[in-house]
């Protein structure tokens, strides 16, 4: 039965957090609806299916208590849009990006479609000056620079969410420009909600978040990370500001897309995953970059768990296609304590060296970066030796170099809690390689 014009009773059947509808004209993917219960509550959906005449919604939210006669289902003839203003800084939303802080909402300024515009090649400015993370590991060896999307491949049982606390609480343009962190987790559970809340009132650094937790509906982790990206494509390309966007964890959203795929009846890939989810990763690490002749940046952070540890897996290897580098994460450093344990080696920066300043400065850090790569990773190739032969086996210049290459760890990839400026990582190369020529000397 129709009410009026895109308004229907006529469900067919409610299967968890989908609905199917019979009878529906002129729909199309994508699409919004607003969902009436009989009971007076209200939800938002998304047109995931078109078969004929009948519809198959996905809903953000809870479908108990729905009926099939009762609930009056409206098509809204729009995309998912956002409201966004300056007024969002400091504000913390759900995945479909209702406050979630006990605060009313923001005034909007635009209303942007949360699947964002292509951006212009030609349009687009090559990535460069750096972004502090505070952290040496990725300052001094693999500088992400403004504009660049540098994911983090960890592994489970890795303090991810820690590294990912630091980031948030550690970042910071130089140069003082506006700078605004956004961050959008997906999937949490209510042990890391908690603990992500909690750092959350702790920044010093503006922010916008966006949470998703593990109970909500799966829809709303795809449109998390989207939602993000608009908020920070405003921010960035209206009112100029630095954007670091941080999404936790894709594993996460892959899942949740594999997982709307099979309610499609869509032909799996590579493991369930559907065929087009390089596509769906490019649409969003995409939206990343610089725009010519216009102030601001968004630059993009994602994490994403490794399953069995294998970086051949599906979405870290097309991942890998996609973005400008990786930060590796080692089991065999977190076991020894080391915090954060970015495994320098694997792990890689392509535009690092259009990140790291102009001059003296470019050729300083490139110099003593290269010269702590190398020393390092020859320790670490003595370090294999030694397991074989033993150290006594070793010449005393090469257990000179096993020495330091612990050294290394210790002092310069392990920092904790503490926070270290660009200059300070730099002035820490120095001294741990003025240590290696005075004992070779």
């Amino acid at each position: 039965m129709r009410l009026a014009a895109h308004s229907y009773r006529t469900l067919a059947a409610i299967r968890g957090p989908l609905i199917f509808v019979d009878q529906v004209f002129a729909a199309r993917i994508g699409e919004q609806v607003s969902i009436l219960a009989p009971d007076g509550r209200r939800f938002s959906g998304e047109v995931l299916k078109i078969d004929r005449q009948q519809v198959l919604l996905q809903v953000y939210g809870e479908t108990a208590g729905l009926s099939l006669d009762q609930t009056c289902i409206t098509f809204e003839d729009s995309v998912k849009r956002v409201p966004v203003s300056l007024d969002c800084l400091g504000r913390i939303y759900s995945g479909s990006f209702e406050p979630i802080d006990d605060r009313p909402e923001v005034v909007a300024e635009h209303w942007p479609a949360v699947s964002g515009a292509p951006m212009n090649p030609l349009a687009r400015h090559y990535p460069r000056e750096l972004i502090e993370t505070g952290l040496s590991a990725i300052d001094g060896l693999n500088t992400l620079v403004k504009g660049q999307k540098l994911p983090i491949f960890s592994c489970a049982g890795l303090p991810a969410g820690q590294l990912v606390a630091r980031i948030l609480q550690h970042a910071r343009a130089p140069g003082g420009g506006p700078f605004v962190v956004v961050f959008a987790a997906l999937g949490l559970t209510h042990n890391e909600y908690e603990f992500f809340r909690a750092t959350l009132a702790d920044l010093e650094t503006q922010f916008v978040a966006i949470i998703n937790l593990a109970n909500e509906a799966a829809v709303e982790r795809l449109l998390a990370p989207r939602c993000a990206l608009t908020v920070a494509e405003y921010l960035a390309f209206v009112h100029g500001y630095d954007v670091l966007v941080v999404v936790a964890d894709m594993l996460n959203y892959c899942d949740a897309l594999r997982e709307v795929a099979t309610a499609r009846e869509e032909l799996p890939g590579r493991r369930g995953y559907p065929g087009y989810l390089y596509s769906d990763l490019a649409s969003l690490y995409e939206r990343a970059g610089r725009l010519r002749d216009r102030p601001g940046s968004v630059t993009m952070l994602p994490l994403l768990t490794m399953p069995d540890d294998d970086i051949t897996h599906p979405v870290p290897d097309l991942t890998g296609y996609i973005t400008e580098g990786q930060l590796v994460l080692s089991r065999e450093l977190h076991q020894r304590g080391i915090f954060p344990p970015i495994d320098v080696l694997p792990s890689l920066s392509r535009l690092m060296q259009h990140g790291i300043g102009t001059g003296r400065t470019r050729a300083d850090h490139r110099q003593l970066a290269d010269r702590l790569y190398r020393t390092y990773a020859k320790g670490r190739e003595l370090r294999r030796l030694a397991a074989v032969v033993g150290q006594e086996g070793l010449l005393e210049e090469d257990r000179r170099l096993l020495r330091l290459a612990e050294r290394i760890e210790q002092e310069y990839i392990h920092q904790g809690s503490d926070r270290r400026s660009i200059t300070a990582t730099l002035d820490l190369i120095g001294k741990l390689l003025q240590v290696s020529r005075e004992s070779t000397g």
